[in-house]
């Protein structure tokens, strides 16, 4: 059964309010002509404008039906309704997979459930890259709080706030590679409150070496 927290709550905030995430997108992975890649919760589009027009097949997958819709309007990539605890591909599909701000907007259970559908799904000597919010970062608390650090804001949208140990434990199957906290100012009339993420990127090793 899904939760609504996970399904509804977002279903509902697209038909609202429309397109959510707007603005440049930074620092995303260069695939190379060729390369598959995967993201995962692709909201409004935002991200796939990003990564599409480089030579790679790029394939966006959110279980908001509201969102694909979306995003059908402003990307070329392949796109599809989807839930990352059971993701629709087979084992070794994709070069590249990015779990972007969405990993923590699921409870602890699902959480490593899908962590180890990114895993699955990724080739081996594939890339994930990986974003969530920070321990430290001005929102952490706020709301009711579900489970340690995981809060339900309103509209019953869940955030969770990860330590960088506990973002580099999350895919037991990868291999981390970089794992740092992203930090900046959010200014909010004439005072600097505190952002911060979570930044990491992980390999799938070679069967051959492990």
């Amino acid at each position: 059964m899904e939760t609504p927290e996970r399904d509804g709550a977002w279903e509902r905030d697209y038909r609202q309010r429309g397109a959510l995430w707007g603005g440049a997108v930074h620092d995303l992975p260069r695939p190379a002509p060729g390369d598959r890649v995967l993201e995962l919760g692709c909201g409004n589009g935002k991200t796939l404008s990003g990564l599409t027009g480089q030579g790679a097949t790029v394939v966006g997958l959110d279980i908001a039906g509201s969102a694909v819709a979306l995003a059908a309007r402003t990307t070329r990539a392949h796109l599809l309704v989807g839930d990352v605890r059971r993701l629709p591909f087979r084992a070794g599909s994709f070069d590249t997979v990015c779990a972007l701000h969405l990993l923590g907007h699921l409870r602890g259970d699902d959480r490593r459930t899908a962590a180890l559908e990114c895993g699955r799904v990724l080739k081996e000597g594939g890339r994930l890259y990986f974003r969530a919010f920070s321990v430290t970062d001005m929102r952490a608390g706020n709301g009711e709080e579900v489970e340690p650090r995981t809060c339900r804001r309103g509209g019953g949208i869940l955030v969770h706030y990860f330590t960088e140990e506990e973002a580099a434990a999350l895919f037991p199957d990868l291999v981390p590679l970089s794992v740092t906290t992203r930090r900046w100012a959010l200014r909010v009339r004439g005072v600097d409150h505190p952002r911060a993420e979570i930044a990491a990127v992980f390999e799938k090793p070679e069967r051959s070496a492990l």
